[in-house]
């Protein structure tokens, strides 16, 4: 299995101070947190925005624009609520 595309992303975003919250329902992986701010929007599922899926015994993107779109948009939100 290509469990190091979730651990390398999850490290890579923490090395530059982005924590994210992942949480699996197979064959799904949600997103559930970027920093401590909820992701209340699903994505291709009905329980949560899904950042990874499984298939055949192999972890893949579900859309990696829309991933890293939704982690911007969050940060941003988490920015303003600060200020």
């Amino acid at each position: 299995m290509n469990r190091r595309l979730i651990a390398n992303f999850v490290k890579r975003l923490k090395r530059i101070g982005v924590e994210v919250e992942l949480a699996a329902n197979y064959p799904w992986v949600y997103m559930n947190k970027v920093n401590g701010v909820p992701v209340t929007e699903k994505f291709r599922s009905e329980h949560g925005f899904t950042a990874f899926h499984l298939v055949v015994e192999d972890f893949k993107w579900s859309d990696r624009r829309k991933v890293f779109q939704k982690i911007r948009e969050l940060l941003s939100e988490a920015k303003g609520l600060n200020c």
